[in-house]
């Protein structure tokens, strides 16, 4: 019997409250947009906070999972690119409010999910829900994580 990897009980956790079809459609949508407007918010203080940051969270996910870690490099990598052709003004503003409606979407999926988000038991998962959205990615292409 293969024993049970941490990033599959991670996930498994997670998905006990996103199984509502509607709840995970938001979360597709909110939770990359979430991880966009942080690092921007964390741009806005300087770009070093926002690499810092990224790199600190790339740790984590290499000793979770090459694979997740990769496709969050990639992720992270295109989000800093977009952050860095941005106007510096708007960054704070557009990364603010999109940040606040994101969430607000986040919340009313758990509403319909009737579940509370995973966060609020492990703050782990707030790194988790991202992998969670990848993971549907990589499951649809047939790639192992």
């Amino acid at each position: 019997m293969a024993e049970n990897r941490t990033i599959d009980t991670l996930l498994a956790q997670y998905s006990e409250s996103h199984l509502n079809h509607t709840n995970e459609l938001i979360h597709f949508v909110c939770v990359p947009v979430i991880m966009f407007t942080l690092l921007g918010l964390l741009w806005s203080l300087h770009p070093l906070v926002a690499l810092a940051f990224s790199a600190a969270a790339m740790v984590y996910y290499f000793k979770l999972s090459r694979p997740f870690a990769l496709g969050m490099l990639l992720m992270a990598a295109v989000m800093l690119s977009i952050l860095a052709a941005l106007p510096p003004a708007t960054v704070l503003p557009l990364s603010m409010t999109i940040f606040v409606l994101a969430w607000i979407g986040q919340f009313i999926g758990h509403k319909i999910e009737g579940k509370k988000p995973s966060f609020f038991d492990d703050l782990r998962f707030l790194l988790i829900g991202p992998l969670f959205v990848l993971g549907f990615l990589y499951r649809r292409l047939h790639w192992a994580y």
